[in-house]
């Protein structure tokens, strides 16, 4: 669970998620910064994710998870613990004895379901939009003065890999867990598909997707991207001006 092992780079390829045995034997947690100071109790809390008890694993994810996330920031910890959670998503501990307790059930949240919010909450923080606003306010050096949230973001491609095949799981809460948190972690396939497609149609429907969520894609535009918004900002006015003129509304000339 080292992050020299596990990073990549925002446009180039991701590696395969390692096993989270692997994961959990290759840290050294103590050497990792958390917002409460270093991780040595981690280990033995990311086990109890895994721990057949439900009340077990919901007092083991209070204890790994809030102990590496603090006011929206991304620590070192973070992009370990991220890693390892993504890796533990399939395993079938985390539904361990939830079904038996159906009632219980109605009253707290499944395992998976909490793990999902987890990563959907980090990844928020770590995304294009928090990138966005750090650069306002410190220069577009930011990102390169927080290399834990360069680590978590580089990672993204890998994590989603993980969170996918629960956006069409039985459990409704696991499946709004699941697309939370996915959208997010797909700007990096955005941004990749950007650098590298050049379908018109496929580069028009990307970037629709992301001004819809709100992002600024003046950055991933290209000029053919700019020439292509504008023609069709000109087709609508012409469209708008002929409908409007047609029923009598008003006649003034089009604005081109």
């Amino acid at each position: 669970m080292t992050n020299s092992g596990s990073r990549t780079t925002e446009n180039g390829p991701h590696p395969e998620l390692p096993h989270f045995q692997e994961l959990l034997d290759g840290t050294e947690c103590a050497s990792f910064a958390t917002p409460y100071g270093t991780g040595e109790s981690l280990p033995a809390a990311l086990r109890r994710l895994l721990d057949l008890d439900p009340a077990a694993r919901a007092a083991a994810a209070r204890d790994a998870l809030d102990a590496v996330t603090h006011q929206n920031s991304i620590y070192e910890a973070t992009v370990p613990v991220a890693l390892y959670v993504a890796a533990i998503l399939n395993h079938p501990a985390t539904a361990a004895g939830e079904h038996a307790h159906e009632a219980d059930l109605q009253m707290r949240h499944p395992t998976l379901e909490t793990l999902l919010d987890w990563i959907g909450y980090t990844a928020y923080d770590a995304d294009d939009e928090r990138v966005a606003m750090g650069e306002r306010h410190f220069g577009e050096g930011f990102l390169d003065a927080c290399p834990d949230m360069r680590a978590f973001r580089d990672l993204r491609p890998v994590i989603y890999s993980a969170v996918q095949p629960f956006l069409t799981n039985d459990n409704a809460k696991v499946r709004n867990a699941a697309l939370v948190a996915a959208v997010p972690l797909t700007e990096h396939h955005a941004h990749r598909l950007l650098s590298t497609c050049t379908d018109r149609f496929k580069r028009d429907r990307v970037l629709d997707a992301l001004n819809a969520w709100g992002h600024d894609t003046s950055t991933l535009e290209n000029a053919n991207d700019i020439a292509a918004r504008e023609l069709r900002t000109r087709m609508a006015d012409h469209d708008l001006w002929w409908a409007s003129n047609g029923t009598g509304e008003y006649a003034e000339d089009p604005r081109f």
